[in-house]
């Protein structure tokens, strides 16, 4: 019997031995492995898990603006991309990843992540000297103006409904207009898409950049056109 219980001791101690550092139940493990998610600091990782999505793993190419076009930049400032990853737009594609507005991220996540996107794409002096129309503005926009400016820089590409087929798509699509911000329309007509070839407000007519007056214009006008649910599907499209 003894030697019985000196065997099932030896047996215990050997397969403990082999579990090696493995803490028993209830005890932290300490590994990068096992970090808490709010203790998460590096950009890459953070960027990668809540922002590649929609703006592209390099910062392109995604069906969100592109993060690393210099016009973009050039425009917004740090506290509009912070206000932006923290609050999100409410009701629209872009989600709030701020704690303090429902998210999972805690302030200094977010800083990590303004800080590390103005390195890698902020290129300082990009539009100097340049008249650029603000990524906010304080004019009032004008709805039939804004058709007409559509018409002369816009529809060409987009086509004048969502019913036409055109290359760029329509923005006039009802299911796009429910989801997409003013604000991110407006950083489309100026900074462009040019990963996807959309041109910026500089090129839409070559020679005749947009003015400020003209690129708030059009996004009241295309604002203007919202209607109906986005999960309902617009006419002539299945």
């Amino acid at each position: 019997m003894k030697i019985r219980l000196l065997c099932g001791s030896a047996l215990a101690v050997f397969v403990l031995s082999l579990a090696g550092c493995h803490q028993l139940p209830g005890k932290p493990r300490v590994g990068s492995e096992d970090i808490r998610p709010d203790e998460v600091k590096d950009f890459a990782k953070l960027y990668a898990s809540n922002c590649a999505a929609c703006h592209g793993s390099d910062g392109r190419n995604g069906p969100s603006i592109a993060l690393a076009n210099p016009v973009y930049q050039a425009i917004v400032d740090e506290k509009s991309l912070r206000k932006a990853i923290t609050n999100g737009g409410p009701g629209k594609l872009m989600p709030a990843f701020g704690r303090t507005a429902g998210g999972m991220l805690t302030a200094e996540q977010v800083e990590v992540l303004v800080q590390g996107i103005r390195q890698h794409w902020y290129k300082p002096g990009y539009l100097k000297n340049q008249s650029v129309p603000g990524y906010k503005t304080d004019v009032q926009g004008d709805v039939m103006r804004g058709q007409q400016s559509f018409q002369t820089y816009c529809v060409s590409c987009h086509g004048e409904s969502s019913q036409k087929k055109t290359n760029s798509g329509s923005v006039m699509d009802r299911s796009y207009l429910d989801l997409v911000s003013d604000q991110s329309l407006r950083n489309t007509v100026i900074a462009g898409r040019p990963d996807l070839g959309h041109p910026d407000w500089r090129n839409a007519f070559p020679g005749y950049p947009m003015s400020d007056q003209e690129v708030t214009d059009i996004v009241t006008w295309i604002a203007s056109q919202r209607q109906g649910s986005p999960t309902q599907p617009s006419p002539g499209r299945e």
